[in-house]
């Protein structure tokens, strides 16, 4: 009888556990979407903003050409590692 006890006692606890597990994943999972999703809208219209200035001010974006093939390798870094922080 103490065997049976403990055994259903053992698949209550786990059925809990893996409800509230399940519940906790999904709400975590959902934030991280969201986020992740937040993060590229605000990328996108900081890009279309920068090439409306660019394309205003032809000087500027003759000027800033080189400076972002220089800053490439930053901004591919940068997305890589937020690609790699919502992937994970």
């Amino acid at each position: 009888m103490l065997r049976t006890r403990l055994l259903w006692f053992t698949l209550g606890f786990g059925c809990a556990t893996a409800a509230m597990g399940n519940f906790v994943f999904r709400d975590l999972w959902f934030h991280r979407q969201n986020l992740s999703s937040t993060l590229n809208q605000k990328f996108e219209a900081l890009d279309s903003r920068v090439s409306k200035l660019e394309h205003l001010n032809p000087q500027f974006s003759n000027s800033t050409q080189s400076r972002s093939k220089r800053n490439f390798g930053y901004r591919f870094y940068l997305e890589r590692n937020l690609k790699l922080c919502f992937t994970a």
